[in-house]
């Protein structure tokens, strides 16, 4: 063979020759690519395309699409609830609540003091609501103010004076077992201010001085609120056959009220 040259176009130096596979086998003269579309439209001379074997795919980073996630990974999520809605706040108590107003509580105490012969429950005495208490008494101050009388000092002052008296009465005769607040006291006497707040609206449109209508509004307005007050001084304190030694120092208040109204 010396002194011929070698077949350029026979293996090892020409084009290798491939053998079809058997079937359900893989030939061994593919090669395996890292990126399909460099070869993806080039066929080799037999009519098949290289073997590709794609890369398994990096897993995902982010908690929402990994399938791997399990459920203490949402627990430590701080947005996660395990309320069927969703919503992390849907177990907060209402604003209002918070706030301490209570408007079915409002409610039940303002027809309490209408109403001065219905059953109360014990149970809404003992909270401290100061918002109706509030609201009555700059009502009241609004009316004299219409009328032309400005008594917001007097009312707070003699209220505050007032309150402190009927608190400190009240512990002497309840029970050493029971007790009550001085905000109780303050939102009891308060709620009882309603039929008083009628009397300033009804001194707006009349002259309440002049005539015996008018003293008899006022007389009226005075016993609607002391009764009101002593019934519930006593359903809260259970105090049994007292009401009319509980009444009267209510009166002797509300009355004072009534004459910054009448005159």
């Amino acid at each position: 063979m010396e002194g011929q040259y070698p077949n350029w176009n026979s293996p090892p130096y020409g084009e290798p020759t491939y053998g079809e596979p058997a079937y359900g086998e893989q030939s061994s003269d593919f090669v395996t690519i890292e990126s399909p579309m460099d070869n993806l439209n080039t066929m080799s001379s037999h009519g098949y395309y290289p073997y590709y074997q794609p890369a398994p795919a990096a897993p995902s980073t982010n908690s929402i699409f990994n399938s791997q996630t399990t459920s203490n990974d949402l627990s430590a999520d701080p947005f996660y609830s395990s309320t069927t809605s969703g919503d992390p706040y849907a177990d907060e108590p209402p604003l209002l609540e918070e706030l301490g107003i209570n408007f079915d509580q409002i409610m039940q105490k303002t027809l309490a003091v209408i109403i001065p012969f219905k059953k109360t429950e014990q149970s809404i005495l003992h909270e401290s609501d100061l918002t109706g208490p509030l609201v009555f008494c700059f009502a009241f101050g609004m009316f004299l103010l219409l009328s032309g009388k400005l008594h917001f000092s007097y009312i707070y002052g003699i209220g505050i004076v007032g309150c402190l008296s009927v608190y400190f009465l009240l512990n002497l005769m309840s029970p050493t077992q029971t007790s009550i607040s001085f905000i109780c006291t303050v939102s009891v006497l308060g709620y009882s201010l309603l039929p008083m707040v009628v009397l300033s609206g009804l001194a707006v449109i009349f002259k309440l001085s002049a005539g015996i209508i008018g003293n008899f509004f006022a007389m009226t307005a005075v016993l609607w609120c002391a009764l009101s007050a002593s019934k519930l001084f006593v359903t809260a304190l259970a105090l049994q056959r007292q009401q009319p030694l509980i009444a009267y120092p209510c009166a002797l208040l509300y009355g004072v009220f009534a004459l910054l109204t009448v005159f």
